[in-house]
């Protein structure tokens, strides 16, 4: 057997998972990929990854989202054929439910294909597990999705929908906007409305929490300063109208944890939603994946469910203390994706 690549397109991020041909993870990398601002980003981001092996590629996106282009449709034919010509004409697209598809049916399959990598990741890990339910937060957003005996059950497939049910919650670790997470927070003992602008996310908030993972925040700031803690408590201070004062890093601290606590209550109000139509058996475990699984820990506690975590699963013995369990957890739709397109070789 081959080598395989597993690739995920994002909007803001590439990641490539290489299974070697004994079916074991090799390698995992990212590279940030500001798809938003041309085409080109891609092809850097490709290059500026480290060397692998020439092998069949399989690839999920949701890089189609981005605003370059006028629908997703156009985005995944867009992406699909820039893929095709750099990696390969026989690279495969994942297609949910449909499968892997070529190239040249990527218009008929656009809607299954466009932002997928949640459904292949729950399809990888229901190979592994009874049942479980799949909690996925990245820089942008958090997946959460349920899979049961070999497969998906998510109640809902599209975006739109996903959104509705409560599988996709959009709220990351990294760059989710201050202002998104509540019309107001507690600050020097009152209600704060927070001012409607960009000037400050929740890499700003984990980083003055000292819970930012490593290799998480790989775009620039929101103001395109500093990643230090006096630069993000002077982000955080401005979205409640102060400034970073003499002695101010405390109050920021504490404006990072209410924060934080916004956040999470999307989070679990999310997780309530899924899992009230669930029927998911209570020993069923939170498997947390993406940079922002740490706090996944958290939400299972919550829920008072068992957690497992995401890399160790899809690493599947491979890691040999190179750290790639906790890489395969931070990129887990590439490896599922080539664990899947392993399964086709």
């Amino acid at each position: 057997m081959s080598p395989v690549i597993g690739w995920d397109v994002g909007g803001a991020h590439l990641k490539r998972a290489v299974l070697g041909a004994d079916g074991r993870l090799q390698a995992v990398a990212i590279a940030p990929c500001a798809l938003w601002q041309g085409l080109d980003r891609l092809e850097a981001a490709i290059a500026g990854l480290p060397p692998a092996p020439a092998a069949p590629s399989f690839v999920t996106m949701t890089g189609e989202l981005v605003d370059l282009w006028p629908d997703r449709a156009t985005g995944v034919a867009a992406l699909g054929a820039a893929l095709a010509q750099r990696l390969g004409a026989g690279t495969l697209f994942y297609a949910g439910p449909a499968g892997f598809v070529g190239a040249d049916r990527l218009g008929a399959h656009a809607g299954d294909i466009a932002s997928a990598n949640w459904h292949a990741t729950a399809s990888a890990l229901a190979r592994l597990l009874p049942a479980g339910l799949l909690a996925d937060m990245g820089s942008t957003t958090t997946d959460l999705v349920l899979f049961a005996d070999g497969a998906v059950r998510a109640m809902a497939y599209a975006d739109a929908d996903r959104l509705v049910a409560g599988e996709l919650v959009y709220t990351g670790i990294a760059r989710t906007p201050v202002m998104a997470l509540s019309p107001a927070l507690p600050f020097r003992g009152a209600w704060v409305p927070l001012m409607a602008e960009h000037f400050a996310t929740t890499a700003d908030v984990y980083r003055l929490l000292e819970e930012l993972p490593e290799g998480a925040d790989l775009h620039p700031a929101a103001d395109g300063g500093a990643k230090t803690e006096e630069a993000s408590a002077r982000r955080l201070l401005r979205m409640v109208g102060r400034d970073l004062e003499p002695g101010g890093l405390e109050e920021a601290g504490v404006l990072a944890a209410a924060a934080c606590e916004a956040q999470f209550g999307l989070l679990t109000r999310g997780l309530g939603r899924v899992l009230a139509a669930s029927g998911l058996p209570d020993d069923a475990p939170l498997v947390g994946a993406g940079v922002g699984r740490g706090l996944m820990a958290r939400l299972a506690v919550r829920a008072g469910r068992p957690f497992r975590d995401a890399g160790t699963l899809l690493a599947d013995g491979s890691d040999d203390g190179r750290g790639l369990a906790g890489a395969a957890a931070d990129c887990a739709p590439a490896v599922a994706v080539a664990r899947l397109g392993r399964a086709l070789t």
